[in-house]
């Protein structure tokens, strides 16, 4: 389901932050599927998988994307070993004009994956920057959230990132290695009561977390 040629392919840079971007990581053949079998994000915000119904190829790649193989690939090409270590998974299939505001992620988190999964991207908000600063203007690249595109990142304290708003469907899986079963815990507890929020008061203007 994924080109680890492309994988190994992508250089990482590791100033001012490890990170590498994938292009092509999920081959077009593949997306067809997965466009299919997407689930039905009913609104902006970041959702457990817990809390939404996909088909079994997208099902299929994302208990991939969490088990031992790529963990050990993520720590052959980021020099930080993330075997064994407990995982967190987030869907989004909209963004809003609240979302993409420059952050850093939360320390709990080790590393920060990001499969975006939008297939013929044009829009020139929406994309990624990877900051040197929390300046939005700060930044060093740009990574367009297309069908396929694999960006990932160490989390420290200066891996500063956000994007310009964009108001429309922005698909992406968001994985995260972290430290501690605790923070796994208290990242479904956040996500999933901001889901049942979500769907109670039909989305509403707040969301837990930052998109990417």
């Amino acid at each position: 389901m994924v080109d680890f040629g492309a994988f190994d392919a992508a250089p990482l840079v590791k100033e001012p932050f490890a990170h590498f971007v994938a292009h092509g990581f999920v081959p077009k053949s593949v997306m067809v599927d997965i466009d299919r079998d997407f689930p039905e994000v009913p609104k902006r915000g970041s959702f457990p998988m817990s809390e939404l119904d996909s088909g079994p190829s997208f099902k299929a790649l994302v208990d991939y994307l969490e088990s031992d193989e790529v963990a050990a690939k993520f720590s052959e090409k980021l020099g930080i070993d993330l075997v064994g270590k407990p995982t967190t998974m987030t869907i989004r299939g909209f963004s809003g004009e609240q979302d993409g505001r420059v952050h850093t992620d939360s320390r709990s988190k080790l590393v920060t994956v990001l499969l975006y999964l939008n297939s013929g991207w044009s829009s020139p908000e929406g994309r990624l920057r990877l900051l040197r600063s929390n300046n939005l203007d700060d930044w060093f690249d740009e990574v367009p959230p297309d069908a396929g595109t694999l960006l990932a990142f160490v989390n420290t304290e200066n891996a500063w990132h956000g994007h310009k708003p964009f108001v429309g469907q922005r698909r992406s899986i968001q994985l995260n290695w972290v430290v501690s079963d605790a923070a796994v815990r208290r990242s479904q507890w956040r996500h999933g009561l901001s889901a049942k929020i979500k769907r109670w008061l039909g989305g509403g203007k707040k969301s837990v977390g930052n998109a990417h």
